[in-house]
């Protein structure tokens, strides 16, 4: 198979990962909201937080520099292993002990036995890592479809009965925990890869030279983003992290998908191809053309439908985090230009220049932090928005010198989608002013939306367009073909 035929096969097979694990959690999400109360969600999220940011311990940094690393075998593959069980013994020892110590800084003592159980999840990420890099590395994406959907669907169902039976917190405890370990299991039957009797600090030393920057850009940057949370949490009440969280959720989950699965395929592929730096400078054209292209109408049709959506599927309850939703679909929406930039970095093994970049954009970060924080959850969350458009200019910097693709040739690239799905936006928020029952103006305002989006991208010729279309044309002329 070709590199263009074997990307696109292991992209649809990680979108279609991703879609079906998020769908699936989209609609539990959903009847939870329904179940649960509020502050329930922001209970949990106060001990994510602390998971989330010794996660990156175990995914990032030594992981991707197997997947770097061009003639990596058995030695570096086991040698990883073993340090990763280490590893995430010693983090969640760190954790059992530091439970009481997180219950008494937010004044809630029933945190303790919730951040024990919850932290499981690191112990059983690290012996998930290596298969994961595994994975990746021989682009073997459809293995990640099975084990990602058996743990989701299994989670999904453990996750609503416990909130029915009145469960609470447990509810959503619970489902995490399951989920990660199902995902574990099932790649663990079905990747072909296991741990030899082997071990090498050399080998060790090697890739720690290269992920330990990757690392630290990750800590840095996960650190970051959940100080927001630690600060409302501590500042406000649960309530309103509870609301900020879930103004995130929607938008995030679409990022989630398209981002992850261009982000997953195309890092690997590039690697593969680091010495030939126009074809890297090539991808990260059409990364950023194709993904932007995809992603400007949905989070501009997410921001304008927010009120209706919010209202018919989490109830008026919910209605506060519409604001904060708004605000995430305009951050969210020029992600591509950081992920395509910071692939091409990576793949390129300048992992130096990703850690700079990650502290020059955190500096920024934290300044617009301090200074919004006194000012409400809002003001925390417009700087933010701030904070995603300086970041964008600084992850696009180095590119200027090592592809010849700086800043303003990206945004000139972008601007074609960008424009269309603001005017789309705009069409589709104005059929909200109809007096019309909520479920009407929703599906008018997405039929709207799709219309608008289609024909205005024919009428201009968008590239985005014309790149999908032509990928399209081969399987729809087949399912004609089929259809006779």
């Amino acid at each position: 198979m070709d590199t263009k035929k074997q990307t696109l096969s292991n992209l649809v097979w990680r979108f279609a990962e991703r879609c079906g694990a998020q769908g699936v959690s989209f609609v539990v999400s959903i009847v939870l909201a329904r179940l649960l109360a509020p502050d329930v969600y922001g209970t949990v999220a106060l001990v994510t937080v602390f998971t989330t940011i010794l996660q990156v311990f175990i995914d990032n940094g030594i992981g991707n520099a197997l997947i770097q690393k061009k003639d990596a075998d058995d030695l570096d593959f086991s040698t990883i292993f073993y340090f990763n069980i280490v590893l995430c013994l010693c983090l969640y020892l760190i954790m059992f002990l530091a439970a009481p110590f997180i219950a008494a800084f937010y004044e809630m003592p029933e945190l303790t036995p919730v951040v024990r159980v919850l932290s499981l999840t690191l112990v059983i990420s690290g012996i998930k890592n290596v298969q994961q890099a595994y994975v990746s590395r021989h682009l073997m994406f459809k293995k990640f479809f099975f084990s990602t959907l058996a743990g989701t669907i299994g989670a999904a169902i453990i996750g609503i009965a416990l909130a029915y039976f009145g469960f609470g917190v447990w509810a959503l405890v619970v489902q995490q925990v399951f989920n990660a370990a199902v995902d574990t299991l099932v790649l663990w039957i079905t990747v072909p890869w296991r741990p030899k009797r082997m071990f090498s600090f050399q080998r060790l030393k090697k890739l720690f030279s290269y992920g330990w920057k990757l690392l630290a850009a990750s800590l840095l940057n996960t650190i970051y983003s959940d100080l927001r949370q630690l600060i409302i949490g501590k500042l406000y009440s649960a309530s309103d992290l509870a609301y900020y969280n879930r103004g995130k959720q929607f938008p995030h989950l679409i990022v989630t998908n398209i981002n992850t699965s261009i982000d997953s395929v195309l890092f690997p592929v590039m690697s593969n191809v680091q010495d030939k730096r126009e074809k890297v400078c090539n991808m990260t054209r059409l990364s950023i053309k194709v993904s932007t292209y995809i992603m400007a109408p949905l989070m501009m049709g997410l921001a304008a439908t927010a009120r209706p959506l919010v209202t018919l599927l989490l109830t008026e309850k919910w209605n506060e985090c519409v604001p904060y939703l708004r605000i995430f679909c305009i951050t969210y929406m020029f992600y591509p230009i950081h992920t395509a930039n910071l692939n091409a970095i990576k793949a390129m093994g300048r992992s130096d220049l990703y850690l700079k970049l990650e502290i020059a954009k955190k500096a920024v970060g934290m300044v617009l932090l301090l200074v919004s924080m006194n000012f409400g959850v809002m003001a925390m969350a417009y700087s933010l928005l701030i904070s995603s458009v300086t970041s964008q200019i600084i992850n696009s910097w180095p590119n200027r010198t090592l592809l010849k693709y700086g800043y303003l040739e990206q945004l000139k690239d972008i601007m074609p989608s960008v424009f269309l799905a603001l005017f789309m936006g705009v069409c589709v928020y104005l059929i909200s002013y109809l007096n019309l029952s909520l479920w009407l103006i929703l599906i008018l305002q997405v039929m709207a939306g799709v219309i608008i989006y289609t024909a205005g991208s024919y009428l201009l010729k968008l590239e985005g367009f014309t790149y999908l279309l032509g990928i399209l044309k081969p399987y729809l002329q087949k399912f004609k073909k089929g259809t006779k």
